[in-house]
């Protein structure tokens, strides 16, 4: 069997302006990075279609959902069936390549290429937002060092970089001298420069969105800005072409905008405004992925991005495996190619879960099983049997396998669920909530839990946000993904938990109020065995062994 990437080696690439073509991308409106890959210039969004798709999935586990293939492989189904549709992606962090897994372009015969390129540097946008970031953190350092004028008391803003270093979770800088003072660095995912970048409409609400930045509190305990250092002009010089979409192709020449990365479980988990409204300018269907499962990154998409952007899906697919479901049933890795019926059963309720979350936006949802060889056909039957009890349209999807051919009956039922859709998008909460009511709201509702708790750093922060009038931002919850709880080893559908917020932050410039769950992490770390020992390039100089 051909591995992601020996597959993706042996694609027939087109070049970039025939595939920008497809959707009708004049050559003039590209910036191209070589042969198959491009920005696309920044333009107006108007005319934008209305049917836009939202792919999410189960909560994750260690056998894979393949909720990224799933996406691809939807959008080249739709357009074997003859609709003109574009996926929309985030970008891969490099920091997991180097780490657990391989990139986030899909698999098998469902991918964006040139996957390798992809998954690495890509067109330099996390270079651009890492710059930025530590841009800004050395020029507060440099005000403070030059006289202070605006009188830093304390320092709310750190470092970032992309890569898992968990030495660099805390760090001391100015060491051993007066104005000595404890830092530390996040993963550049976790960067509110990265989160504004995915929500920013064009070049002038970036520039807000940077100078709105609450970098620090002075002697009075005022907030100070970004923008009282005067700084806003260099910092959008250095993103000024990050913020472009980038164009790449599906291994079945059809388009894939890929734009931002904010992971889901730290931050917003979307690709950006900008990418889905571009695909949604020149395409008829937009497919697009938010991070994790559905109680992250697609509650994110609709409480955070569809918030902000007046963006509007038209429906939700929710990936899951046999395998996966077994794992949320109680089987170990180790058995997971064994049948099992009863633990298929037990962990089904965790896809019940995010099914019931999804209607609750008014959202018409279809489950796609992705398809594994180890699937029997009486655990196939069980999963089209529970769907027809729960109302919920089903497909069986082959992507991996098969490539679009593989979604063909996906597409079809999506075409007839987003046409027959005349729902409004009901969101959450609403904005004049406080936040200790939407992080309630939240809680209770998509994850199910049954208390919140706050810890004091977190109650001191909640006191803080209706004083400085930030009281409408959205909520951003930071947990595990690996679980409706907070404690990654909880599967299944779990019922009367609590879950605690140990900590609070107020993000000004991408205007949402991120909550964090039992202490997550916002610098991961690397495996005994990393990815990054197997990583090379063979002697034709091709990278090997992302995957």
């Amino acid at each position: 069997m051909k591995t992601d990437y020996e597959i993706s080696l042996e694609a027939k690439k087109e070049n970039i302006e025939d595939v920008a073509a497809k959707i009708g991308i004049e050559a003039d409106k590209l910036i191209k990075y070589g042969d198959y890959k491009a920005k696309i210039k920044r333009d107006g969004f108007d005319n934008l279609s209305e049917n836009l798709v939202l792919v999410t999935s189960i909560n994750p586990t260690s056998s894979g959902e393949g909720k990224s293939t799933v996406t691809v492989g939807l959008s080249d189904g739709l357009n074997k069936i003859g609709k003109k549709s574009t996926v929309a992606l985030r970008e891969p962090s490099f920091g997991p390549v180097l780490g657990r897994k391989g990139g986030a372009t899909g698999g098998g015969f469902a991918q964006v290429v040139p996957m390798e390129e992809i998954n690495l540097h890509f067109n330099g946008d996390f270079h651009a937002i890492t710059s930025a970031h530590n841009a800004i953190m050395a020029l507060i350092n440099n005000h403070i060092f030059q006289g202070n004028e605006l009188g830093f008391k304390e320092v709310l803003f750190n470092y970032v970089m992309d890569m898992n270093e968990r030495a660099l979770r805390r760090v001391k800088i100015n060491a051993n001298k007066k104005d000595e003072r404890d830092s530390s660095f996040d993963i550049t995912v976790a960067s509110e420069i990265m989160a504004i970048l995915c929500l920013a409409e064009d070049l002038e609400d970036l520039r807000s969105r940077i100078g709105d930045i609450m970098i620090g509190y002075n002697q009075e305990d005022e907030p100070i800005f970004v923008k009282d250092l005067k700084i806003e002009g260099v910092i959008v010089a250095i993103l000024k072409d990050a913020l472009n979409p980038n164009l790449v192709q599906s291994l079945e020449n059809n388009p894939a905008i890929i734009h931002g990365g904010p992971f889901a479980n730290i931050a917003h988990g979307c690709n950006s405004v900008i990418a889905t409204k571009t695909a949604l300018k020149y395409s008829d269907y937009v497919i697009t992925e938010a991070g994790f499962g559905a109680d992250l990154g697609a509650e994110k998409f609709l409480d955070i991005k569809c918030r902000v952007s007046g963006l509007r899906p038209k429906a939700a697919v929710v990936v899951a495996t046999i395998k996966a479901l077994k794992l949320h049933g109680g089987v170990d890795e180790a058995n997971l190619t064994e049948e099992n019926l009863e633990a298929l059963k037990e962990g089904v309720k965790n896809l019940e879960k995010h099914v019931e979350n999804m209607k609750k936006y008014n959202l018409p949802v279809i489950v796609a099983l992705n398809e594994f060889v180890t699937d029997t056909e009486a655990e196939i039957k069980f999963m089209e049997e529970w769907a027809k009890e729960m109302g919920v349209e089903f497909s069986l999807t082959q992507v991996w396998a098969k490539g679009g051919e593989g979604a063909v009956d996906l597409a079809e039922k999506l075409v007839k669920l987003v046409e027959g859709n005349k729902e409004e998008l009901k969101l959450l909460y609403e904005d004049d909530l406080s936040t200790e009511e939407k992080i309630n709201t939240i809680a209770k509702e998509i994850y199910g839990a049954a208390k919140v708790n706050f810890a004091d750093e977190a109650r001191e922060v909640l006191e803080k946000i209706d004083d400085l009038g930030y009281r409408n931002f959205p909520v951003c919850m930071a947990k595990t993904p690996a679980s409706l709880t907070d404690d990654g080893k909880i599967k299944g559908r779990p019922e009367g938990f609590e879950i605690t917020v140990s900590d609070i932050k107020i993000n000004t410039g991408a205007r949402f109020i991120v909550a964090y769950l039992n202490k997550v992490l916002t610098m991961p770390g690397l495996p005994k065995h990393p990815n990054a020992l197997e990583i090379d390039i063979d002697e034709n100089e091709n990278i090997i062994n992302l995957y």
